[in-house]
């Protein structure tokens, strides 16, 4: 018996290094060896060095992510070279402003993967494009896809493509179920912690080109002289991968920071000190995103307080922006304790208000009128400012699904609302096209996710949470992708390969999120918050 135990465990302890402990922290990235030695022999004969044609950062990054996801999945050095050799076949990286990708809201950030002679070519209109594509070509291979043949166009739908994270300077988040804040406020500038950069590189491979780094109920502290330099150095980490930061900001913070009397919006000094605090924060981060605003909602200050409107708010915030490259996002999600019926409020105060707001602003509209509830209709200003365009929030952290206790799958939910069709033009008017901007021809469109992510080894606290950060970045980049698809790709990028297990988890996370209303609000009941009742 003991014989028989000791040999056992000599099996185990040799077989030790094929079964790679996986704590989650990867999330899908996982460059492990492909396990097929045929189809791993397929990938090394067309991958056998890599060529790029600039200097571009973002390019740079590009290419040093392809070398660590072959090196990983082929298991042998991928060289990079300064042009391509005749005698190998290997992948080109190159920026075309003229290349051949599908048409979309921001062609600059489409992809097209294709043969040329001998080499496989990954071409951009810019660097992030060139990204992109990378991410799309090792999505290929980690899910064991050929590359025989291999001729792939793709631009994102959807223009801003942001995660809003509800952190706090203290290092808590609002609605967080994954440990504290990612951002380490104290250590930074000076220390910038690898997680960061971990962080950066899952975004980029799922097309997400924006964060807003702090908390919609925001503190003025972020716009100091101290934390515009903290956010400057996020910034840096975020760059090389096609990441612009963005800012939520506190309304009342000409008063509190500024030493102003007031923060009415009409106010000549509140002007100038917005104006001069956006070219502050643009000398030194000159690809700063922009703002984004809570206001007259839940208690936080806004322009109403001194009875201007949500227009005069966001046009001033518009204005300050000057000639920088930058957006206003303004959040439509205005409850009041005691007013009236929380399903008309946005669209009794923001309807009216349509075609007012500058060309700058996007007002930012949750994907239900109630709030982020496991099942509600879409919200009714979708269809209902066709002069003023959307960006849809959906909630990506489970606030109302189970915390990071539930598996809750929300692909399904996002898809609930991009396909519902409002009939506003007639058949065919989805949400999804209000928000891309083709519906009503703007110029500029977005989509936010409110993130999930905190300091949890996995990111997300419950493993499979991950998920729905990948599933809203898919869908951000192509909203007609299905639930099942991004679930199978998730699957096989990061779990499992094996047919049939791929195919139990598939069905089981397409049915978390309809299985969890079932035994939490079967009759469509919420918000039961009350106490002593």
């Amino acid at each position: 018996m003991l014989l028989r135990s000791l040999l056992l465990l000599l099996v185990l302890v040799g077989a030790a290094p094929l079964c790679r402990a996986d704590d989650g922290y990867r999330l899908w990235l996982k460059y492990d060896l492909v396990a097929d030695a045929t189809q791993r022999a397929q990938y090394r004969a067309a991958a056998q060095f890599i060529a790029s044609n600039g200097a571009d950062a973002v390019l740079k990054t590009a290419a040093t992510e392809l070398q660590r996801g072959l090196q990983g999945l082929l298991g042998q050095p991928v060289p990079m070279v300064a042009k391509a050799e005749s005698t190998k076949r290997g992948i080109l990286l190159v920026v075309d402003p003229s290349a051949n990708v599908s048409g979309s809201s921001d062609s600059r950030d489409g992809y097209h993967i294709s043969a040329q002679g001998r080499n496989l070519l990954v071409t951009g209109r810019s660097g992030a494009g060139v990204l992109y594509g990378v991410f799309a070509l090792l999505r290929q291979l980690q899910t064991g896809q050929s590359l025989a043949g291999l001729n792939v166009s793709s631009s994102p739908r959807i223009q801003y493509r942001l995660l809003n994270h509800w952190d706090n300077p203290n290092g808590t988040v609002e609605r967080g179920y994954a440990g504290s804040s990612i951002w380490k406020w104290y250590e930074l500038p000076q220390h910038l912690d690898p997680r960061y950069t971990d962080y950066a590189r899952a975004n980029a491979s799922i097309g997400i080109n924006g964060v807003a780094i702090n908390n919609v109920n925001a503190s003025a502290r972020y716009l100091t002289a101290e934390y515009i330099q903290k956010v400057k150095a996020l910034a840096g980490v975020m760059r090389p991968y096609g990441i612009r930061v963005y800012l939520s900001v506190f309304w009342a913070a000409p008063k509190v920071i500024g030493g102003l009397k007031t923060s009415d919006p009409l106010d000549a000094q509140v002007k100038q000190w917005w104006t001069a605090k956006a070219d502050e924060l643009y000398k030194e981060i000159p690809d700063f995103g922009g703002f984004l605003v809570k206001a007259n909602s839940e208690g936080e200050p806004g322009p109403q307080d001194y009875g201007r409107s949500h227009t005069d708010g966001a046009n001033m915030l518009a204005t300050a922006l000057g000639s920088h490259d930058g957006i206003v996002m303004w959040r439509a999600f205005v409850y009041k304790a005691g007013s009236s019926d929380r399903f008309k409020q946005a669209y009794e105060e923001f309807k009216p208000l349509d075609g007012t707001f500058a060309p700058k602003v996007l007002v930012q509209v949750k994907n239900g009128p109630i709030d982020f509830q496991a099942r509600e209709p879409f919200h009714p200003l979708f269809g209902a400012m066709p002069k003023t365009p959307l960006v849809l929030e959906v909630q990506i952290t489970q606030e109302y699904l189970g915390f990071a206790s539930h598996l809750v799958y929300l692909a399904p939910l996002f898809k609930e609302c991009l396909d519902a069709d409002t009939q506003v033009k007639g058949p065919g008017s989805t949400v999804a096209k209000v928000v891309d901007g083709s519906l009503d021809q703007h110029r500029i469109s977005g989509i936010a996710g409110v993130a999930n992510i905190g300091s949890d080894r996995n990111w997300t606290g419950h493993p499979m949470g991950q998920a729905n950060w990948y599933a809203f970045g898919r869908l951000a980049w192509d909203y007609t992708l299905t639930s099942k698809a991004i679930a199978t790709e998730w699957t096989r990028m990061t779990l499992t390969r094996e047919p049939q297990a791929v195919a139990t988890i598939v069905g089981m996370m397409d049915k978390s999120r309809d299985i969890y209303v079932r035994y939490t609000t079967p009759l469509g009941l919420h918000h039961i918050m009350g106490q002593n009742i």
